[in-house]
Parts: C-alpha cells; sequence; structure tokens
C-alpha cells in the first residue's frame, strides 16, 4: 500500500497530525494546503456522514483524485447527543475552542450522567466510489480541565480505560483510543484489499 497519494480534505493542521501519525509511510496524506488548493469547504448539514461526504465530493470534483475527508463530533448523552455535528461551532461560528467547552461544561453542569463519546466518519471517495467508515470512543467528560496537548473537547474527555484526559496524552498514547485512528484504520483496511 505504500506511495499511494491520497487528499485529505481538511484545512486542520491537527487533524492531518494525528492521521499522518496514524498512517505512517504506508499513505502518501496530502493536506488542501499540500495539495495546492485553497478552499473552506462548508460543513451545512446535519449530520456527520452528510458533512464528510460533502467534503470529499467538492475535492474529488475539483482533482478527479482518490481523496477522503472526516467530520468528527462529540456526543454528549444526557444533552440529546450534543454538540455532536456542531461541535466545532457550538458556541457560534468563531471556532472557539474555550467557548464550546465553557458552554459544554455550562448545559452539563446540573446532570449527572457525564458519558460521551467522540465520533469519527470518513468518507473515502477511491476510483470514484464512495465508501464510509466510522470510529468511536467512549469516555467521560470531566470539568476540570487539564492537558495542553490535542484540541477541540481534549482538556475536558476521559476515554474509558484511561484515567488521563486526551489533552494530557501523547500522540501515541492517545491513539490507543482514538476515534479519528479507528477510522482510519478500516479505511487502511479496505484500501489493503485494493491494492
Amino acid at each position: 500500500m505504500a506511495n499511494i497519494d491520497l487528499i485529505f480534505a481538511t484545512n486542520n493542521a491537527n487533524k492531518v497530525k494525528e492521521i499522518k501519525a496514524v498512517t505512517g509511510n504506508h499513505l502518501n496524506i496530502l493536506s488542501l494546503k499540500e495539495a495546492g488548493i485553497e478552499i473552506d469547504i462548508p460543513e451545512p448539514h446535519d449530520t456527520l456522514e452528510a458533512n464528510a461526504s460533502e467534503k470529499s465530493r467538492v475535492i474529488h470534483a475539483i482533482t478527479k483524485k482518490n481523496c477522503f475527508s472526516e467530520d468528527t463530533g462529540l456526543e454528549v448523552f444526557a444533552l440529546n447527543g450534543e454538540p455532536g455535528v456542531k461541535s466545532a461551532r457550538y458556541a457560534g461560528d468563531t471556532r472557539d475552542f474555550q467557548a464550546n467547552i465553557d458552554l459544554l461544561l455550562h448545559r452539563l453542569s446540573n446532570k449527572v450522567n457525564k458519558t460521551a463519546q467522540f465520533r469519527t466518519v470518513i468518507s473515502l471517495i477511491w476510483n470514484n466510489q464512495e465508501y464510509l467508515f466510522e470510529g468511536i470512543c467512549k469516555g467521560q467528560i470531566n470539568a476540570d480541565q487539564k492537558g495542553s496537548e490535542g484540541f477541540g473537547y481534549d482538556p475536558i474527555f476521559i476515554p474509558d480505560g484511561s484515567s488521563k484526559r486526551f489533552a494530557e496524552m501523547t500522540m501515541d498514547e492517545k491513539n490507543k483510543f482514538s476515534h479519528r485512528k479507528k477510522a482510519m484504520q478500516q479505511l487502511m483496511s479496505f484500501l489493503n484489499t485494493k491494492w
């Protein structure tokens, strides 16, 4: 599977870093910037699947090349799955991570159940056909923010099986639990059958 170029339809450097840590030398992952594409693709839909599909289809239409995208949401069960598909813009279109965390903790403050999950959906367009893959990481929300690694809700999310928040983990530690890694491993297993 070496030497396969695959465009990752994102401008998020943190996501690119996480994906490259999973794929290693097996795939040549190109961010939009690395592929010479300057575009900010909207995420107008109400499901992770539809947003992921939108992004990969836009990039495929531009490049006619194999590509993939992902959409990830934090789903908090006591809040009926919020922030979910709106995770990055939970507190508004500014994508302010701290404001998002503050709003989530405020809405969760009187709830007993702090169970949550990160869910990633990847849309891969390979040889002009689309395939979807999903990765889930279950855990708990803890209002005591810790750590400086990662991004988004990582300072308040503790995955099941760990006492550390994602933001306290190295990339290798996070990838033992990561929803994004689980979805990406499915994509890589799929490509192994095609290559």
